[in-house]
């Protein structure tokens, strides 16, 4: 057993013990970061720069999508740099980097996916009094509280897992520095950290999660009261693509952090954590923009005014 210090270093295993082919999945993963960037920044320009999308609902999806694109970057190049080079050693310092952002951005997006439904909710059951409830100084304090109530989730779980000491060999079966992973190669009592996983760490998945069952279900019955199928419809699109984004966040958590430790596996974990961590950030704004007929205009006006704006030859 050794201490770990801030000149200690740790080893990512990454997918350099899993029997696969390493450029093809470099370059698979490499088209999704370029789309994720590209997804993302299209969908946050059109909602910074069009007057159409300036409402709480896509403020909040800018938010998301500005968490998507620092989410996959914190995690991805390290993930194709392992893949180029195989096993990656990384300072004390930047694995905890690694794991506060990591934690405080995926904490983040659960806050923001609340509040999203939250905001669903009012749009749909309480539409007269929508404009004056959620209102730009609402909508900020609610995003701002999401940012720095993760950040504050994020430092308690860093402080405290880095406070472990580490088997001499410091190798991480995964391809980067999640927390699960660096207790299961701790060599002292990890019962604190632990606890605090089961405890606070489920309440601050467990409690959004509970917020947005509440807001659809009281949804689900605003719909069904409602007598036209048209207005049925048209509610029922208006929450479709985040409870699509809403399924995928919660479906990977499920399958990774709330199952027997009996049934843990790290190869399965890592397949596991490639879609929340890699392909859902790249899916949330194709989610939100392809079933979204606002945000598909928006895009087509911005690319027609771009070409109007470029010099013709001749």
């Amino acid at each position: 057993m050794e201490a770990v210090n801030i000149s200690s270093s740790f080893t990512l295993l990454g997918f350099s013990n899993i029997p696969c082919n390493h450029f093809a999945l470099f370059a698979l993963l490499l088209v999704i970061y370029l789309l994720t960037w590209i997804s993302n920044l299209l969908l946050l320009t059109s909602i910074t720069l069009s007057p159409d999308l300036d409402s709480p609902m896509y403020f909040f999806l800018g938010n998301l999508s500005l968490v998507d694109i620092c989410f996959s970057t914190v995690t991805v190049p390290q993930l194709l740099h392992g893949l180029y080079y195989g096993r990656l050693r990384i300072s004390f310092l930047s694995c905890f980097l690694q794991m506060y952002l990591f934690v405080s951005l995926g904490i983040t997006e659960n806050f923001l996916l609340a509040v999203m439904a939250l905001d669903r909710y009012l749009a749909i059951c309480n539409p007269l009094r929508y404009t004056s409830i959620m209102n730009r100084r609402v909508c900020s304090i609610l995003v701002v509280a999401s940012w720095f109530t993760a950040a504050l989730h994020s430092f308690l779980h860093t402080f405290t897992i880095s406070k472990l000491a580490y088997c001499e060999d410091k190798l991480i079966q995964h391809f980067f520095c999640d927390m699960t992973a660096l207790i299961r190669i701790a060599c002292s009592s990890t019962t604190l950290a632990e606890i605090l996983i089961y405890t606070e760490g489920s309440l601050a998945i467990i409690i959004p999660f509970l917020l947005i069952l509440a807001s659809y279900s009281l949804i689900a019955q605003a719909i069904v009261k409602l007598k036209a199928a048209e207005s049925q419809k048209k509610a029922f699109f208006s929450c479709s693509s985040h409870l699509i984004v809403v399924s995928l966040f919660y479906g990977t958590i499920i399958f990774i952090y709330f199952r027997p430790p009996s049934n843990y596996s790290a190869i399965y974990d890592r397949m596991v954590s490639l879609v929340y961590t890699v392909i859902t950030p790249m899916l949330n704004p194709f989610i939100y923009s392809l079933r979204n007929q606002e945000v598909k205009d928006t895009l087509k006006k911005l690319i027609q005014r771009r070409q109007l704006s470029l010099p013709r030859k001749g």
